[in-house]
């Protein structure tokens, strides 16, 4: 058996795990599949919070035994990749979306590859993925997002004009009875580690509760789309998104942990999967993947990617969701900008049923079925 670095009791057969060295300042850690032949065309699969190259552990064996060299790596901040500053105080800078995406250069470097036939993006993931194929799609030749639709590049201003106002949006949501927050800047905030990684309950039983509460498991996941950024529309949102203002999201996602039969009848994540992560953010903590929240909230960041205001993805593109996943519509008209102005080459947006946002772990069968079918369309032209 090929050893890996965790997880080792609960991967499919045909997967095996190895570290890259100089992966744009990283050692990155990575797991493979369909790896036996180099001339195979690469898959890269690319997680989100709080999540792992793991997650993909259920679509790697399909995607191999269908021909491709299939890699999900641990991406900045997570898992067992090393080199990143996790320090509250640090340079938070490198977490920022550009220098995800020269992660996922560097990774295709370190794989002794030009160019991928897919880069796959599920949760944060999606932006970095959307991104790459944005500005070079020389190199990601396709690209598939989702639970977290891409509205495109930020506007450049141009010519004379006024500052934008303020966003009053967190005063509204304060506002709210009960006074509420956005959960992304909960999680910019210094105190989010801390009180997620010392919860009463422990880590194991957050994760159990995070997951649960955002699955299609939690039968009030009934999205539909909303009228605008507003507090009031907002709020129609679970409170996994916009959460009590006095509450941290231990907190609030143990108002709805699952009952020990639900644990047990829950086979997408049985308990040792969950321990699996579990083990990984115990000896981590959360901060890394909490720094990509801190760069996205701040807008120090915006600027550069103004560079590439009014640029499209124009390689072939696929949305996938699960129809019980509130990530497709939690910020207003992402969604529907994502199909008619930021991809120019979208060929299916789908959402699943009985998925919620855990999508490729919640219903794998499917995710693999609709990948292998969008690349078979990308390479018969449409």
């Amino acid at each position: 058996m090929t050893r890996v670095a965790y997880a080792e009791d609960t991967l499919g057969a045909g997967i095996r795990s190895r570290f890259l060295e100089n992966v744009n300042g990283l050692t990155m850690h990575v797991l493979e599949a369909g790896f036996e032949d180099n001339n195979r065309p690469c898959i890269l699969l690319l997680h989100g919070f709080p999540e792992l190259a793991y997650s993909w552990r259920k679509v790697m064996p399909s995607l191999a035994a269908a021909g491709f060299h299939v890699v999900a790596p641990d991406q900045r901040g997570y898992g067992r990749t090393t080199g990143w500053d996790g320090d509250y105080d640090g340079d938070v800078g490198t977490f920022r979306i550009l220098n995800l995406v020269r992660d996922t250069l560097g990774l295709v470097a370190g794989l002794g590859r030009r160019s991928v036939a897919c880069v796959v993006g599920h949760d944060f993931g999606s932006p970095v993925a959307a991104w790459c194929a944005l500005i070079r799609p020389d190199v990601f030749r396709s690209v598939v997002l989702m639970s977290a639709p891409f509205a495109g590049p930020p506007s450049l201003p141009l010519g004379p004009s006024k500052p934008p106002p303020a966003d009053t949006i967190h005063d509204d949501l304060a506002a709210l009875d009960p006074p509420r927050k956005h959960y992304q800047w909960y999680y910019s905030s210094r105190d989010a580690d801390d009180e997620m990684k010392n919860c009463p309950q422990g880590i194991h039983a957050f994760l159990r509760d995070y997951y649960h509460h955002k699955s299609a498991d939690w039968e009030r996941n009934r999205p539909y789309a909303l009228a605008s950024w507003s507090a009031s529309e907002l709020a129609k949102l679970p409170t996994y998104y916009i959460m009590e203002l006095d509450k941290g999201m231990a907190q609030t996602v143990a108002r709805e942990r699952p009952s020990p039969s639900q644990i047990d009848e829950c086979t997408w994540l049985t308990d040792a999967e969950l321990r699996v992560y579990s083990t990984e953010y115990e000896r981590n903590g959360f901060q890394g993947g909490l720094q990509w929240y801190r760069c996205q909230t701040s807008g120090d960041y915006v600027a550069e990617r103004e560079i590439f205001s009014g640029r499209a993805i124009d390689v072939p593109s696929m949305f996938v969701s699960g129809k019980s996943d509130w990530g497709t519509y939690q910020r207003p008209g992402d969604f529907e900008a994502m199909q008619s102005t930021a991809c120019t080459n979208m060929l299916a947006c789908h959402l699943i049923e009985g998925a919620g946002h855990w999508v490729q772990q919640e219903q794998p069968e499917a995710v693999s079925r609709l990948l292998l079918q969008f690349l078979g369309e990308r390479d018969a032209g449409g």
